[in-house]
């Protein structure tokens, strides 16, 4: 039995193999539609989830699976009192595998410790989002046709931006990838964050606040939203949350084989006018994690 809490927790392997499932089950979902019959996942959201939360749920039940879902975390024991390890071994009572989103970093892995079934980290605090990371693996490798020789600008919150860390952490194990952080001096990406991996790869990576400037190098724009949730105080988060607006003017000087990622909800940071614009993939990346999460689930079910 196995979990995934950091998208290190997935060799370099398995994400090719992950990626080359999705891409089957996208070909062909029906040779699929079964595979999970009899199987429970259940979904325990600790914090407000769309797409993550959506997406885990219809992956399962177009495997065939069923799912047992909490509304929020104020419908659960938890707020009784209830801690996380007691939930998940109570979870595992009745499913065969748990996804679970939580404010504080490292609940998921506490939750794996104590559970008899896989857990899957769907998000924990400012830390690490490892099925996000897969969607946007899958969303790169579909739409540039490799992961090696990318200039990758990644754009907005990027201290509190945990899609943002763990998509470093992954694509620092390519060759050839070049990070361009554009941020505001107050929300650029953690030092830890470059310590821990871009650093020890020997990637190369620049840091700007001009998003402008550096447009026309770019071969992925990753763009982020400013999270009003992580600010203590909303002085900061007003003056900060417009830094970086996307527009079709601002995509001038840009490639015309650019792609334009986000791991929504977008607020006000891509413009929507720019939703026509065919490098525009954040939508195809939502639909993209949904099949990416049934590769994670088949492999950590153990379903040939």
């Amino acid at each position: 039995m196995r979990s995934i809490i950091d998208i290190l927790d997935l060799s370099v392997e398995e994400l090719d193999e992950l990626v080359a499932k999705a891409q089957d089950i996208m070909k062909d979902p029906q040779k699929y539609a079964h595979k999970c019959e009899g199987k429970k996942l259940a979904t325990m959201f600790y914090e407000p989830s769309t797409r993550t939360r959506l997406s885990f749920e219809a992956a399962m039940y177009e495997l065939g699976g069923n799912v047992l879902s909490v509304a929020s975390a104020a419908s659960s024991s938890a707020a009784k009192g209830e801690s996380v390890a007691d939930t998940a071994r109570m979870i595992s009572c009745y499913a065969d595998i748990l996804a679970m989103r939580h404010p504080k970093e490292g609940a998921p892995l506490v939750a794996a410790m104590n559970a008899s079934i896989p857990v899957v980290n769907a998000g924990d605090g400012g830390h690490n989002h490892p099925t996000q990371t897969l969607a946007d693996l899958l969303t790169i490798h579909c739409e540039k046709g490799r992961f090696t020789d990318l200039t990758i600008g990644l754009c907005g919150d990027l201290k509190f931006g945990r899609t943002v860390h763990s998509l470093i952490a992954a694509m620092c194990r390519y060759t050839g990838v070049k990070f361009v952080l554009i941020a505001p001096e107050e929300l650029k990406l953690p030092s830890y964050v470059k310590t821990q991996h871009i650093l020890p790869s020997g990637h190369a990576f620049v840091e700007t606040t001009d998003l402008e400037a550096v447009m026309p190098q770019l071969d992925v724009l990753y763009m982020t939203r400013v999270q009003k949730e992580r600010f203590f105080n909303e002085e900061d988060y007003l003056r900060l949350k417009d830094s970086y607006i996307l527009t079709p003017e601002k995509l001038k000087p840009a490639k015309q084989d650019l792609i334009i990622m986000h791991p929504l909800p977008r607020v006000n940071e891509i413009s929507v006018a720019v939703d026509q614009d065919p490098r525009a993939c954040y939508f195809k990346q939502a639909l993209y994690g949904k099949f990416m999460r049934e590769a994670l689930i088949l492999k950590l079910l153990e379903v040939d």
